[in-house]
């Protein structure tokens, strides 16, 4: 993609993101082309895509568990988890069968009404091409949307399909990382930041007479010079500056106005919804303060670390349980949260790859290939296991004992960027993909009915 050289109202548009979060909020100078502010977009026709990354390597195999295939208790004698049926098998500490092959891990259960709702879609022996089995190499191809860790493409996908877009009439709470960075999927767009809480979305304004702040209260007038400032060292020329001031601040300062309307530190989520304490919980909440506050988001990244089970991983409970109570309480909460709005957000659950089939002297799982995908939310054809199975046989398996890989991710994240974020072209954001229909999106689109 050829960089355009930026205009004066792009320039100021980048930098004012600079102004309320820092100048870590925005990502390299040479894009700041895509970032033109107008107006913002009918709010009722725009979904939103959150994006969580399960970093470490989630062992998709005790996530959503083929207790069917003969060979998995074979394999895991004491990581397997118990089937359904089990009777020697307390029922908490059993799988929750989803279609009599696959069962779901019993830490999951927050999340089996979605399931049943068919909201919730797991989808298995999902990976990449990368046989480097390296988180780094790994996770540098996933979010930059390759095949494998090759290549000269440096902009992340969400970065692209954020480009491609268009930026006309968009929120600067467009994309929000809920981190303290960026991570490289948004990676080559202007039009991103990164906040650990809303509440940091707000005016740093220029430092007033003796080192003294502009009162709190007075947002528009410090807005008004901390933009003539910007402009004024923008570069020479006159004839715009109205025009231009104009069509930053105001889509700015109504973003400003809405985030300090919802008072985010102290939102409350819809009746009887109570979210964990955890970090996760707490960047769920923002996205839903955000999605429900109507300020324009519409792409949301999650890290949720601590996936890299090598030993100790645990069966029913342990390691790997506690960390799917934390995702699924917590993304349960978020669902609910969101009541009618659920129907406009999708969300998409990865990790970088998975764990081998076979348990190591450890108790845990070394690195392996294929893992498990999941999409929550709007526009979701759940309620069932999609996978192309290729089976825990020895000659089924790849390499020192890996779950092969049947479903490229990017087939599933281009159907999510095409059928529910629209995007005209969603397969040649991917480079090199040669697209496969995953039917995991609905083709129409539900929010324009709901």
């Amino acid at each position: 993609m050829s960089i355009d050289k930026p205009t004066r109202r792009q320039l100021l548009s980048g930098a004012i993101l600079s102004v309320l979060l820092g100048a870590s909020a925005v990502d390299s100078f040479a894009s700041l082309r895509h970032v033109i502010i107008k107006s913002e977009p009918k709010q009722d026709e725009q979904n939103a895509l959150v994006v969580l990354f399960l970093r470490g390597g989630a062992d998709g195999l005790n996530i959503i568990a083929p207790y069917g295939d003969e060979n998995y208790y074979r394999l895991r004698p004491t990581l397997g988890i118990a089937a359904p049926t089990s009777s020697k098998t307390p029922t908490g500490s059993r799988l929750l069968d989803l279609d009599g092959f696959f069962g779901m891990h019993p830490a999951m259960a927050p999340l089996l009404p979605l399931y049943h709702q068919g909201t919730f879609l797991p989808i298995h022996a999902v990976g990449s091409n990368d046989h480097t089995l390296s988180h780094f190499q790994a996770m540098a191809a996933m979010e930059r949307g390759l095949a494998e860790d090759a290549g000269d493409v440096a902009s992340g996908w969400l970065a692209r399909y954020l480009n491609e877009s268009g930026s006309d009439g968009r929120s600067p709470l467009r994309a929000v990382a809920l981190s303290d960075t960026l991570p490289d999927s948004l990676r080559g767009t202007s039009g991103a930041v990164a906040l650990t809480r809303l509440s940091q979305f707000e005016l740093k304004s220029p430092t007033g007479a003796g080192g003294t702040q502009h009162h709190p209260n007075d947002r528009s007038e410090a807005m008004a010079q901390t933009l003539q400032l910007l402009y004024s060292q923008s570069g020479s020329g006159m004839e715009h500056r109205t025009e231009d001031l104009s069509a930053v601040s105001e889509a700015t300062l109504r973003a400003m106005k809405a985030v300090q309307q919802l008072d985010p530190d102290h939102y409350r989520p819809a009746a009887g919804v109570e979210y964990p304490t955890s970090g996760l919980s707490l960047a769920l909440k923002q996205a839903a303060c955000m999605v429900k506050g109507e300020v324009g988001l519409e792409v949301a990244c999650i890290n949720v670390e601590g996936w890299d089970t090598h030993v100790a991983q645990g069966g029913d409970t342990g390691w790997q349980a506690s960390r799917l109570t934390d995702l699924s309480s917590s993304l349960a909460a978020f669902m609910n949260d969101l009541g009618d709005k659920a129907a406009r957000v999708t969300v998409v659950i990865m990790t970088e790859f998975g764990r081998r089939a076979y348990q190591n002297t450890g108790l845990g799982t070394d690195h392996g290939r294929a893992s498990v995908m999941m999409l929550l939310g709007g526009g979701v054809c759940g309620g069932r296991v999609l996978t192309k199975w290729p089976g825990l046989a020895a000659h089924q398996l790849v390499g020192p004992g890996n779950l092969h890989v049947t479903t490229d991710y990017r087939d599933v994240l281009a159907e999510v960027l095409a059928r529910r974020m629209h995007a005209e072209n969603a397969t040649a954001l991917f480079p090199g993909l040669h697209p496969k229909a995953v039917g995991a999106i609905k083709t129409a689109n539900p929010a324009a009915t709901a």
